[in-house]
């Protein structure tokens, strides 16, 4: 239960909370309810989306982090010569400062040629020496990631048009903002996966701005508008010699580069990846050039047995897969023993750009690695200890101040990984049990951007690479926690596609009767209710509740979730009296099945009661948030969490009705209560001196509520950020407040 102009809408199996009518989360099994109640802000601020005042920029600014450049980097100064002349003569496009029509360079190859390295050495550059007022690293394998980077990017840059209400309207204005700004620019789309999704969001040809992109892909889509393909090829002789001098001189091991140094290049067929994991192999063993090309040759005709008819259709899988091979070997013998390569296993289900290191000291990551090694206890200082040990062996990339995305693993090592491993169910379930561990309860924030933005693209990954293991026995709560958060973030188109395919697998996989398939209907309705598109909302969730009432029961915790769900979508459409008609029987069936006390029943009646008060039916409303508080006063306690919301939409409802005094006296008591119970800086506590502010304001007791509204903005713009929406919504009110009383 939240404060009235947001009371919560949970009804039955699944905690819901709901965001300007339309964003919202729920436990798997209950829909998303939308329309029905708005974020916890007060009626009069969420309406107002007016940017806010916000300190000068300090040029330059970077967005993203490019992963960084690995040991040994090579400069491989006549690629990024071609780089250059394709932007001056291709495209009239110098770096970092001119471009014209279409000028986007995109790398090409396959894969460990070293393509997103040498897209980092620009970014690097760019950044190091400050000779780009702004620049975007883009981890573009999903329309998710680039729209999720984009719109953080309009937030930080405070662009035109960015209000933070909705995330695919900030990263248009982003794109916008592109169009028109005269600072220098640097956009870097790591890893274009789909075109088509792209098309959209590429950033505008501009001559003071530049767009680099990294793909896998061939194809004429992404070559067309005057963007040029530059192939990246494997090194020369000369820079794998470099490499492998530089990687051996850098570890004080130069005695390892011996005769036999250009023999094992040229066996390596000169590739960035597998030179990377022979020369990690090297350091750890202290084996000399000579030493590790003998045991290569081993090891290829071991693969060769293993694998006899293996598909390598990039031509380099080969080399990747038997260093690769060694690299596990020796790892596995390492301390933790017998843990590097279902550790590997398992990182290589994960997105390539990064996942959290946090992820390696979950329960559920050590409950998979101590199957793997029965009778050894395995602890969360194993497990990072296991990662650590793959990141030596040059297997895994493991930078902890990169955040979120602190681990990496290059595709193609991911691949041979894949192929070689025995258990991928295993690993696929343990990977979705700790990424759902580490999901923040409350994905929406600034604070949480970042990391919400990996998890759903590992959660893609993983998806995506498991086929249908994470549907078995059920749908794991993953798949629908991913959807949620979409349904969170305002990515409506995204929302949309995501619940269709989910609803579409579970019908395939699961049946059309399973309470899963149901619920992923159901938040497929959701997500076309946060699109606008109320009809179809409605016409998937009139037939999930009469198959819901047919298989689980009318009376079901889950039926009546789905006909909350439906008066949200009879509130948008405009069916007033049919959206007050439905949360008036979940009411009574609530009471009547679960009882007059139960929680359920109490944020049932709390619902009604906001139905009332958004109809204007204030009198009823006031008459039921006065029980709803009596009861959760004695069954949940004075001082728990929803009774201060009941007294908080009490007062709400009191100002409504104009009993303003009345008004105020209880909000001073909720936000005493919120300062002492949850702390002065709790959003709640925000959100209770907010609402004296209006009480006070209404009351025309214009300077107090000027002076508690300023000390509001300041503290969210403080702890929340000045582009949030709680923030900005302050911010207007405070001007329209201010402009009044003068």
């Amino acid at each position: 239960m939240t404060d009235h102009a947001s009371p919560s809408a949970a009804a039955g199996d699944g905690a819901i909370s709901v965001t300007d009518s339309g964003a919202g989360t729920a436990s798997k099994g209950g829909a998303v309810v939308t329309g029905v109640v708005i974020g916890d802000v007060t009626a009069e601020y969420h309406e107002h989306h007016h940017p806010a005042p916000s300190a000068p920029l300090v040029w330059p600014i970077q967005i993203g982090r490019p992963p960084v450049l690995a040991s040994a980097f090579q400069p491989r100064q006549g690629l990024r010569e071609q780089i250059h002349s394709a932007h001056r003569h291709g495209a009239d496009v110098i770096l970092a400062q001119q471009a014209a029509s279409g000028s986007a360079g995109v790398l090409a190859g396959g894969g460990g040629v070293g393509k997103t390295q040498l897209a980092a050495w620009f970014a690097h550059r760019a950044i190091d020496e400050q000779s780009t007022d702004l620049v975007v690293w883009v981890p573009a394998s999903t329309e998710d990631q680039i729209v999720t980077t984009f719109a953080r990017a309009a937030a930080v840059l405070a662009v035109p048009g960015a209000r933070g209400a909705d995330t695919a309207t900030d990263a248009a204005a982003f794109c916008e903002w592109l169009h028109t700004t005269s600072r220098t620019w640097l956009v870097v789309l790591d890893d274009v996966t789909d075109p088509a999704g792209l098309a959209r969001w590429w950033p505008p040809a501009r001559p003071q701005g530049w767009t680099l992109a990294t793909t896998r892909l061939r194809t004429a889509t992404l070559t067309s508008s005057g963007r040029r393909r530059i192939d990246i090829d494997v090194y020369s002789p000369a820079e794998s010699l470099a490499y492998l001098t530089d990687r051996l001189t850098g570890e004080n091991l130069l005695h390892l580069l011996d005769a036999r140094a250009a023999d094992l290049a040229a066996a390596l067929g000169h590739l960035p990846l597998a030179l990377s994991h022979a020369a990690a192999y090297m350091i750890n063993e202290d084996e000399s050039c000579g030493g590790y090309l003998h045991r290569y040759t081993d090891g290829r005709q071991q693969l060769a047995e293993l694998m006899p008819d293996r598909d390598d259709p990039d031509a380099y899988g080969r080399p990747v897969a038997v260093t690769l091979l060694l690299n596990v070997q020796a790892a596995e013998q390492a301390t933790p023993a017998g843990l590097a390569r279902p550790a590997l296993a398992l990182a290589a289900l994960l997105d390539p750009t990064g996942h959290p290191d946090s992820l390696w000291t979950t329960p559920a990551v050590a409950e998979y690695l101590a199957a793997q090694r029965p009778g050894e206890p395995v602890a969360a200082d194993h497990a990072r200890a296991v990662l650590r040990l793959l990141h030596r062996y040059g297997l895994v990339t493991h930078t902890p101040a990169d955040g979120a995305r602190a681990v990496r693993i290059h595709a193609l090592t991911a691949r041979a990984a894949r192929e070689g491993s025995d258990d991928p169910a295993s690993a696929a379930h343990a990977a979705a049990d700790a990424l759902l561990r580490i999901w923040p309860s409350i994905d929406h924030t600034p604070e949480t951007a970042p990391l919400v933005e990996s998890l759903r693209a590992n959660a893609g990954s993983l998806h995506a690479l498991s086929g249908t293991i994470l549907w078995h026995p059920d749908g794991h709560d993953l798949l629908y926690q991913a959807g949620y958060s979409l349904l969170s973030a305002g990515l409506h188109a995204t929302a949309v596609t995501y619940w269709r395919t989910i609803a579409e697998q579970a019908q395939q996989v699961l049946g059309p009767k399973h309470p899963d398939t149901l619920t992923a209907r159901a938040n497929l309705a959701a997500s076309y209710g946060q699109a606008g598109r109320t009809d179809d909302a409605i016409t998937i969730m009139e037939l999930v509740i009469a198959d819901r009432e047919r298989i689980l029961g009318p009376e079901h915790p889950s039926t009546l979730t789905a006909r909350v769900s439906l008066a949200g979508s009879y509130w948008q459409a405009g069916r007033t009296n049919a959206a007050i008609t439905i949360m008036e029987l979940v009411f009574a069936d609530s009471e009547r099945i679960l009882g007059p006390e139960h929680p359920d029943t109490l944020n049932a009646r709390a619902n009604l009661a906001s139905s009332y008060w958004q109809a204007g039916r204030t009198d009823d409303a006031i008459t039921i948030d006065e029980q709803v508080l009596a009861d959760s006063e004695r069954i949940l306690g004075p001082e728990h969490r929803e009774t201060l919301a009941a007294r908080a939409n009490l007062a709400a409802s009191y100002r409504q009705a104009g009993r303003t005094d009345d008004a105020i006296t209880i909000d001073e008591q909720v936000l005493a209560d919120r300062e002492r119970i949850l702390g002065p800086e709790h959003r709640d506590t925000l959100t209770a001196r907010a609402n004296l502010a209006a009480s006070s304001w209404q009351a025309g007791r214009t300077n107090d509520a000027i002076a508690i509204l300023k000390l509001v903005l300041a503290d969210r713009e403080r702890i929340l950020g000045s582009e949030h929406p709680d923030t900005i919504a302050a911010a207007s009110v405070l001007r329209a407040w201010t402009a009044a009383g003068s």
